[in-house]
């Protein structure tokens, strides 16, 4: 008689205690401005501008995409650290947060936050950013993550 074959245990278990969710910048917005930093004198000196204004503006366009790529690539990681639903603050870098929202768009995350003394911030992931396992903790605690469809 053939044994049946064991049913999938690929899917990963769920841990109750906080998870940690790194985050970087995304290399595919590097990838963007710079490609925008390429693109945007070429389309300062098809317009009808005066040639006079026009190459200096093309020059500054060029030089102000390549400031936001290295910008971009100079943010510090952070490490967020994800606590089970309704058991507590997140952590931000060891710090706790006051007040954490984390929303989706399609495939990207973006978490607004407030910490203890007021500051603001934000952080978006990409699809390059956030590996599957970190995505399904994000889910998990977002509260528009998995649930019942209306």
């Amino acid at each position: 008689m053939p044994r049946s074959t064991r049913s999938s245990s690929a899917s990963a278990s769920f841990r109750p205690e906080s998870q940690p969710v790194a985050w970087r910048p995304s290399r595919w917005v590097i990838v963007a401005l710079l490609l925008l930093s390429m693109l945007a004198p070429f389309a300062v000196l098809a317009s009808e501008m005066p040639r006079i204004a026009a190459w200096p503006l093309a020059g500054a366009a060029a030089i102000v995409g390549l400031r936001a790529a290295l910008k971009e690539t100079r943010k510090p990681r952070h490490h967020l650290e994800v606590p089970a639903r309704g058991q507590g603050r997140a952590l931000l870098d060891g710090m706790p947060l006051a007040e954490a929202t984390l929303s989706w768009r399609g495939p990207l995350a973006f978490l607004r936050w407030r910490d203890e003394a007021g500051r603001g911030g934000r952080l978006s992931w990409w699809p390059d950013t956030l590996p599957p396992a970190q995505r399904r903790v994000l889910k998990l605690w977002s509260p528009d993550g998995p649930g019942m469809a209306p």
